[in-house]
């Protein structure tokens, strides 16, 4: 982040709780100056005044009570600077992660194509959560830093300009070595989040394959593989922890022999007869206020490295061009009027052949297309154009003679079902599993659904019945149950367009003849198109169009 600046403009931008509290924290930097020097000011004058005056404790009354409150002055704004710290953390990381899962769900598949969900999900949740420290100890110290060492060498040069221009020659070597700590420190951070994120991912990938891995006697290795991720992530971390202590202890090394420079030069001076006492006490009060923040800023660098390590890659996420939208909403009905695709060009960044080029074919109005070819020939990528997830490079797709582009992209996907190969079911009940392609149904709708996708007999086995809880990605019911599922959600939805994606591809023989059997009453009055390999699959079809590398016309 501080490779923008003290401050990134893009937290302020996607986190507007960041701006009132960097308001706050310049008013009370600044108070927290005049603090300091009141102190430095006060103890100065009584220590002067009872050691050189003479002056017993009842003289001195006033004071020390002016004394007391200032020193609970600084205390107060200490303790309304962490509370106002916390507050702002908490909003500003609600509303950054807010606006992290509106672009993914706005970027759609696009997006998680090129970024494994386990790395999001880390930056989602621990990342964000890691700014904490940066809004809690960075931030606050970053502004004390810049403040109170100039108002303190203010009222050191008004007092005495040698400890001046010996303080203004130090104080620049904290930064310096903060610089020079700063970067081996950001990139061992970077490096280690990275890795975190790579664990992450790479587990959820092994737990989600589990099953397949024990099949073909892969578990052992993956496991293997964790304990090199742990191991690399482990050292990461004992690295960082070893720049971290060494930059403390540089740091206060030159903190401390800075100040021993200002004590020494004061020592001599005030026994030459050469300066005050209470010159001499109050410069030598103020010299470790100079340098107390500085110090601390670097400690504090190393507790918000991570968040800021983070932030930053929530940055580039958030700045992931979103596919174009369009803005109509009078969506033209695709049972009524079909669709056609003209010269279809999309190209994936990192590949070195578009995966469609020239593809040209229409689908009429309740008419089932069958789509085949061989693997990578671009079928998939077809149904992401219709579905509005990918932007094509060249061509466009028409429904009624308007251009898809044109369309808003919700209004659009409300008229169109869409069942993948590997339909995702989440933690919940069958029923809001149904839902999810239309929350507002009502239970009958839900239940009419079930039937006709002939799940009827295995809800009423469940003991909750609709509301029977399923496992993650399904669990508690078969690989072809969970199809059916997936089928009842598009029964629900009951929209006119119906994109189906080789929907039998994982399904032994038994189990795709009952979903076939439920796909003929599925795609019954409404307009089709099915990606598919399966004979028995294409059979539903009234036409078949191959789909190759080369330009296809149908």
């Amino acid at each position: 982040m501080n490779r923008r600046g003290v401050v990134d403009p893009r937290l302020t931008m996607y986190a507007r709780a960041t701006r009132p509290f960097l308001v706050a924290l310049v008013a009370l930097g600044a108070v927290t100056a005049l603090l300091v020097i009141a102190q430095a000011w006060l103890l100065a004058d009584i220590i002067a005044a009872a050691l050189g005056a003479r002056r017993g404790v009842g003289a001195l009354i006033l004071p020390l009570a002016a004394l007391l409150c200032v020193v609970l002055g600084r205390s107060a704004v200490a303790w309304g600077r962490e509370l106002l710290a916390q507050r702002a953390s908490a909003r500003a990381k609600a509303q950054l992660r807010a606006a992290l899962l509106e672009h993914v769900g706005a970027a759609g598949p696009s997006l998680l194509a090129s970024t494994r969900t386990g790395e999001l999900a880390v930056l989602a949740t621990r990342g964000i959560d890691a700014l904490d420290g940066y809004f809690s100890l960075y931030l606050p110290q970053l502004f004390l830093a810049v403040i109170v060492p100039c108002a303190v060498l203010v009222a050191v040069g008004a007092t005495d300009w040698i400890s001046a221009v010996i303080i203004a020659g130090t104080l620049p070597l904290i930064p310096l070595f903060m610089a020079l700590v700063g970067a081996a420190t950001r990139d061992r951070m970077a490096m280690q989040f990275r890795t975190l994120q790579q664990l992450a991912g790479h587990f959820l990938d092994v737990v989600s394959g589990l099953s397949t891995l024990k099949v073909f006697g892969r578990s052992q290795a993956q496991i293997r593989t964790i304990a090199e991720v742990s191991n690399r992530y482990r050292r990461a971390a004992l690295s960082t922890l070893r720049v971290t202590f060494m930059s403390s202890l540089i740091l206060e090394l030159v903190a401390t022999i800075s100040v021993a420079l200002v004590a020494v030069e004061i020592g001599l001076r005030l026994m030459g007869g050469h300066l005050g006492l209470r010159t001499a006490v109050m410069v030598l009060v103020l010299a470790p206020e100079a340098y107390l923040p500085l110090r601390l800023l670097g400690a504090n660098y190393h507790a918000s490295a991570e968040g800021m390590s983070a932030a930053g890659q929530v940055f580039a996420v958030l700045e992931t061009p979103l596919p174009v939208r369009g803005h109509r909403t009078d969506i033209p009905d695709p049972a009524l009027t079909g669709l056609a695709v003209h010269d279809l060009r999309v190209e994936y960044p990192g590949r070195g052949e578009p995966a469609l080029d020239g593809v040209s074919l229409t689908l009429e109005p309740g008419e089932v297309l069958a789509v085949t070819g061989p693997s990578g020939c671009g079928k998939s990528t077809l149904l992401a154009v219709l579905l509005g997830f990918v932007t094509p490079q060249g061509g466009l797709v028409q429904v009624d003679g308007l251009s898809l582009a044109d369309l808003d992209p919700d209004a659009w996907r409300a008229r169109v079902s869409w069942l993948p190969q590997r339909p995702h079911l989440f933690a919940a009940s069958i029923a809001e599993n149904i839902r999810l392609a239309r929350p507002e149904a009502t239970t009958d709708q839900v239940w009419d659904a079930v039937v006709a996708a002939g799940l009827g007999d295995v809800v009423a086995r469940q003991p909750d019945g609709l509301d029977t809880l399923l496992g993650d990605h399904g669990a508690g019911l078969s690989v072809g149950e969970r199809q059916r599922v997936a089928l009842a959600r598009a029964f629900v939805r009951d929209a006119p367009l119906l994109l189906l994606d080789e929907p039998t591809a994982n399904l032994d023989g038994a189990t795709e003849d009952e979903v076939l059997a439920t796909l003929r009453g599925l795609v019954r009055g409404r307009t089709v198109l099915i990606v598919a390999h399966r004979p028995a699959l294409v059979e539903l079809a009234d036409r078949v169009v191959e789909l190759g590398r080369s330009t296809v016309t149908a």
